[in-house]
């Protein structure tokens, strides 16, 4: 038998649709990914270098468990730079992508039993590792007309003696919203911890703004890393910035857990925050206009979409009057359009008859896609 916990940790459908479409693809039918959040950019070439150079010098050993103390100091510097707010090197932890430090943070926070409230559309994997870690999700709905902006006022409500920490994902996946100032800042005067989501800052248009909660508070976790900014999806590195009186615990459970994170692979972190930046500017201009070419061809379709997405690289598309269950609904498409899309499903039940795409693919396949999908709707 298995451990219990394990029942209770939900598939990734947009992977099941994706790994169906890849399958296709072997078997000679091309398939056009519109679901998955891979950048299909290559990563700066100065990062690429340095982990080169970094191996070829012999490092690869261990480091200390928080993270090379030359990258941790990088990331408090451009901490400083990005959100105005200064940390000390010694509030960073460096981790093998953001997944492991969201775990960190669930495992120093939450027992059996507690709480853990987080705004729905969501990611898919946030109320899997509550669920691992003993938690219960409570789920908080936010709407589309709305431009899926956290209501402070339900969050409030929901709030018990169990509740242990409140997650804020801005720019947030699939929806790509970004919360107000003043809603983050409402949220960080609750007295509740906030584990902030951020890996997709840096990826905004049409002049919006992240504001992360350290601006406000100090009972603040904040969740980032290279993987979407710097499109070093495979480099798995991310990091997280932490309260002071919580690194003592977070470094045991460090060691404990994953000892440390590969060494030429923070190298190359060291390099994307130095050298990095033109890259990053050069990627968000060329997603604007791939959100632009998406929005405007699936409006085009007749298809509704309350709000251009400011940030990330989805747009959430509510396609209820074809079929309430997204999933069957999605592979549907990839039969007769033979495009991937993400099933709304995945994203909670708020989201369950919207299907998320993607823009993070280049602009011929988003453009292909809608040529396709245009072909295909009349028989959905």
């Amino acid at each position: 038998m298995f451990a219990k916990r394990t029942q209770e940790v939900e598939p990734f459908l947009a992977m099941e649709v994706m790994e169906r479409g890849m399958a296709m693809a072997r078997a000679g039918t091309p398939i056009v990914q519109l679901g998955v959040g891979e950048p299909n950019f290559d990563a700066p070439p100065a990062a690429v270098q340095a982990a080169v150079d970094s191996l070829v010098s012999g490092e690869t050993h261990y480091t200390d468990s928080r993270g090379l103390f030359t990258l941790r100091e990088a990331i408090a510097q451009d901490c400083e730079k990005r959100r105005g707010v200064a940390v000390d090197p010694d509030q960073v932890v460096v981790t093998s992508g953001t997944s492991p430090a969201i775990l960190l943070c669930l495992n120093l926070l939450v027992d059996p039993g507690d709480e853990v409230i987080l705004a729905t559309p969501h990611y898919p994997c946030y109320p899997n590792m509550i669920a691992v870690c003993g938690g219960k999700p409570i789920l908080v709905p936010t709407s589309p007309q709305d431009g899926f902006v956290m209501d402070v006022a339900k969050v409030r409500d929901a709030i018990t003696s169990r509740t242990r920490a409140i997650f804020l994902a801005s720019p947030a996946n699939p929806t790509g919203a970004v919360q107000p100032k003043e809603v983050v800042e409402e949220l960080s005067d609750l007295g509740i911890p906030i584990l902030s989501d951020e890996i997709y800052d840096g990826l905004t248009y049409d002049g919006a703004t992240v504001t992360s909660p350290l601006c406000f508070t100090e009972n603040c976790y904040v969740l980032d890393g290279f993987s979407k900014r710097y499109a070093m999806t495979g480099f798995r590195l991310g990091y997280l910035i932490a309260p002071e009186i919580a690194m003592l615990p977070l470094q045991s459970l460090m060691q404990s857990f994953f000892i440390s994170t590969s060494q030429f692979v923070q190298q190359a972190g060291i390099s994307a925050l130095a050298r990095g930046a033109e890259h990053v500017e050069h990627m968000r201009r060329q997603y604007a206009i791939r959100r632009r070419i998406l929005v405007d061809g699936l409006r085009d379709m007749g298809l509704s979409i309350p709000i251009d997405p400011p940030g990330a690289f989805y747009v959430l598309v509510d396609m209820r009057h074809f079929e309430r269950d997204s999933l069957p609904l999605c592979f549907d498409i990839l039969d007769k359009a033979h495009v991937a899309l993400g099933p709304g499903r995945d994203f909670g039940e708020a989201a369950e008859g919207f299907v998320r795409f993607s823009f993070a693919t280049s602009r011929e396949e988003i453009e292909e896609g809608l040529r396709r999908l245009a072909r295909a709707l009349p028989e959905l």
